[in-house]
């Protein structure tokens, strides 16, 4: 895949503003030319360190690895403002047609604030569109994943064009489940995996394996009746012996298995948050070089480019679901037309 800011344009076309040359006065270091947006935000987040007195022996060994020298505060300031402006016409985005799936998870990263150092929620939420490819819908920076955070980012998308939602994908954050009901009002999935382990908290080690072994047995059966007859049947068999892993399987029975009245196909996707912790694995990757952030801008700017850069990926590989299959879960009330329109073209 073609790298730089070239890359950048015809991936991401309107989302970015675009960049003068260096024969127009460019004021993007030479060293920073042929390097993607991702690892020129990563440059401006150590180099925005340096400059502001908060480096580290680490961030000194990466500058003399990328083969910098030295870049001064006013080549740092004007390097933030651009990558800032791309990154938020990308975040910034109408979202448009209808986004059926939508995935939502946390997590944390170390920023400096007022002298000390403290935790900052990075929240980012990955929808499925009409075309059954994904995109990252929407970060934000925040204390704590409280419910009044969570209902101004999900209101944030909505007047973004957020729509259509049929099934919101997530951990059992308290605030986050209530701010789903009141602003989208679609089906809530509480994650699988989540759920296993919290369910496996009640249980001695040793007995993990057989638990977790029993509880998989629910998610093989071929229809949603049969799975909840399952999952009643694996309940009452650890009653006797873990009273509390019961009672958490009988109040959660509808919430782990809202996903199975959609299509089967889906299942495997829509079961978890699986999606959305492989790319928060790959910005915990490229933000621990960092360490601490210098401020909350800082995160945007890293974690807002890379996601650019995936959901550019994600535009050119295969679908993530097919038409044929998400046409029954969009296909109401003329919200397939998107869908109808494509399986027509045969794309």
């Amino acid at each position: 895949m073609a790298t730089g800011i070239g890359r950048w344009r015809r991936g991401l076309g309107g989302w970015s503003c675009g960049s003068r040359s260096r024969s127009r006065g460019s004021y993007f270091p030479s060293f920073l030319e042929p390097r993607r947006l991702s690892e020129q935000a990563l440059v401006s987040v150590v180099q925005q360190a340096w400059v502001l007195g908060v480096s580290t022996r680490k961030m000194d060994d990466l500058v003399q690895a990328l083969g910098m020298t030295g870049i001064s505060k006013s080549q740092v300031s004007r390097l933030c403002a651009e990558l800032d402006e791309r990154v938020r016409a990308f975040l910034e985005r109408p979202l448009e047609g209808v986004l059926p799936y939508l995935w939502l998870d946390a997590t944390y990263l170390k920023c400096r604030e007022a002298g000390r150092v403290v935790s900052k929620a990075c929240v980012v939420a990955v929808g499925v569109n009409g075309e059954g490819r994904r995109e990252v819908l929407g970060l934000a920076v925040g204390p704590a994943e409280t419910h009044g955070f969570w209902k101004a980012f999900l209101r944030g998308r909505i007047a973004r064009g957020l729509r259509e939602v049929r099934l919101v994908v997530s951990d059992a954050h308290e605030g986050l489940r209530k701010a789903v009901g009141q602003v989208l009002g679609a089906t809530w999935q509480r994650c699988r995996v989540h759920f296993m382990r919290n369910v496996l908290a009640y249980v001695p080690r040793g007995q993990h394996p057989m638990v977790a072994a029993a509880m998989r047995t629910v998610f093989v059966q071929e229809d949603q009746a049969t799975a909840q007859a399952q999952w009643r049947q694996v309940a009452d068999g650890l009653r006797g012996r873990f009273p509390k892993a019961a009672a958490l399987m009988d109040e959660a029975e509808a919430d782990v298995l809202a996903h199975m009245a959609f299509p089967r196909e889906h299942w495997a996707q829509t079961a978890s948050t699986n999606p959305l912790e492989r790319l928060h694995k790959e910005i915990k990757r490229r933000t621990d070089v960092v360490g601490i952030f210098p401020d909350e801008a800082a995160i945007v700017r890293l974690v807002g480019a890379l996601l650019a850069e995936q959901t550019d990926q994600w535009h050119v590989t295969r679908r993530y679901m097919s038409l044929e299959t998400l046409a029954q879960v969009i296909g109401r009330d003329g919200a397939d037309e998107p869908v109808q329109a494509a399986l027509a073209a045969g794309r």
